[in-house]
């Protein structure tokens, strides 16, 4: 007999933990039916409110196979992995209805939300067919993702704008408009479901990290911090998980002529052997279930005779979770990325706090759509998607560093931190706790707080 899954009889696995394998990992199959389930939800429930927000009444999605638009693979069922020759998706919302019609000018339904709108026995031509579609419904703004401050929201190339344009009547021309906030709200906005499971994606995350920053895979004088980041990777495989970056090791020691703490972003650290005293600090995702992760987190190696961190390092570490407080305590809907780093900085630097901000929506995309909120080489405002307000029921890699001067070190050390939150309208609740003490190697206690 075929077996088959409820949401909620899936969503109760996540639950079952088991210690000596890790948190448990849905099968490919079972990841399927969540994700063309919470599809049908968003569209349902989300969808509607976020066209009229945005004033849009007919979203136009075009794209080509192996040129796929950004936005098109989140409306993809999960047993598609690309747009099929030329697959275009018209969402339309009819005047005063509550509900989205959604359409694919293609040869095949797209899974159960879109239902194929157009017959080629009939009506050879692809364009004409999205053409006469069009003046059906006769929308009042056509949205096409054509944008100049996301490239999530920008997938339409030119060929196929210039197609349309050529099969659509000149008088819809003047109603096509950008579908930038739109395809931004689309993406960025979690609904209830997708926010009960991003907990348990973080904490797999986090357990992948810890397990990576101990002694079950470090030796020191042994081990090199890229042996740690192909652990990783080759754990990620392991666990049936993907990643959107290649994660990072990197190393602090006390070495008063080090400049490790200055080192730019954009350079890589050179692979070094794991010794005691060392701080190491790596940055790691994962993609589970379309949703991303991005971490930051910290470990020390205990010298002999030591069984504890020193003071100063976590003298120093409680000032990159106080730069964390006052980060999330600007989060006010409305408020726009620029002003929430602004208003940051103004309270770190009264408080003699020396960093930087550079956190980022997470989502569908790890660097994801929404309000930018400070670079790591632009402590000023960035133009565009800085400007972007933040919104309830969305999610942010909470990611900036302290400099803080150690003087048994006589040296700055950078306390680098990257935790995942929600943001649900009045306060940010991080998905699984936040570095509050550096985890040690070998392993003293948990490591992980509210």
């Amino acid at each position: 007999m075929k077996k088959t899954f409820t949401l909620a009889a899936i969503l109760i696995l996540f639950a079952q933990v088991s210690f000596s394998q890790g948190l448990h990992v849905l099968s490919q199959r079972e990841q399927a039916e969540v994700i063309d389930q919470w599809l049908e939800e968003r569209i349902k429930t989300l969808l509607p409110s976020l066209m009229d927000r945005a004033d849009i009444d007919m979203w136009v999605i075009i794209s080509r196979e192996y040129n796929e638009d950004p936005v098109i693979r989140t409306f993809l069922p999960a047993t598609w992995h690309a747009a099929r020759r030329r697959t275009i998706l018209v969402l339309y919302k009819a005047p005063n209805s509550q509900e989205v019609e959604t359409l694919a000018v293609a040869r095949y339904d797209v899974g159960k939300s879109f239902k194929k709108a157009w017959d080629p026995e009939s009506q050879p031509d692809q364009w004409k067919r999205l053409a006469d579609l069009i003046t059906e419904k006769n929308p009042k703004k056509i949205g096409l993702n054509i944008a100049k401050d996301y490239g999530h929201a920008d997938g339409l190339n030119v060929t196929e704008y210039n197609t349309l344009l050529e099969y659509l009547p000149k008088n819809y021309h003047s109603r096509i408009t950008s579908a930038q906030s739109l395809a931004v709200g689309w993406l960025e906005t979690r609904i209830p479901a997708e926010m009960a499971t991003y907990r348990h994606i973080q904490a797999i995350a986090n357990q992948i990290i810890a397990e990576g920053l101990s002694e079950n895979v470090i030796t020191p004088g042994v081990t090199t911090t890229d042996d740690v980041v192909w652990w990783y990777r080759e754990r990620i495989k392991e666990l049936k998980l993907d990643t959107w970056f290649h994660p990072s090791v990197d190393i602090q020691r006390p070495d008063p002529d080090s400049q490790e703490h200055l080192r730019s972003f954009a350079v890589k650290a050179d692979s070094e052997v794991i010794m005691p005293g060392d701080i190491l600090h790596m940055d790691f995702g994962i993609t589970y279930l379309r949703l991303n992760t991005d971490t930051q987190q910290l470990a020390y190696v205990l010298k002999p005779g030591e069984d504890d961190v020193p003071q100063y390092l976590k003298d120093a570490l409680k000032v990159g979770n106080r730069l964390q407080d006052i980060l999330t305590s600007q989060f006010v809907t409305g408020r726009t990325g620029n002003q929430i780093l602004r208003e940051t900085r103004k309270i770190m630097e009264s408080e003699g706090i020396n960093g930087s901000i550079y956190s980022h929506p997470l989502g569908t995309h790890g660097h994801a759509s929404g309000p930018t909120i400070g670079m790591w080489d632009n402590q000023g405002d960035t133009k565009g998607a800085g400007d972007y307000p933040i919104y309830p029921n969305t999610v942010y890699a909470i990611e900036l560093n302290a400099v803080v001067f150690v003087n048994e070190w006589n040296n700055d050390v950078r306390i680098m931190l990257e935790e995942g939150a929600f943001y649900d309208g009045q306060k940010v609740t991080y998905l699984n706790g936040r570095l509050l003490d550096f985890m040690t190697i070998p392993r003293k206690s948990s490591h992980l707080g509210n």
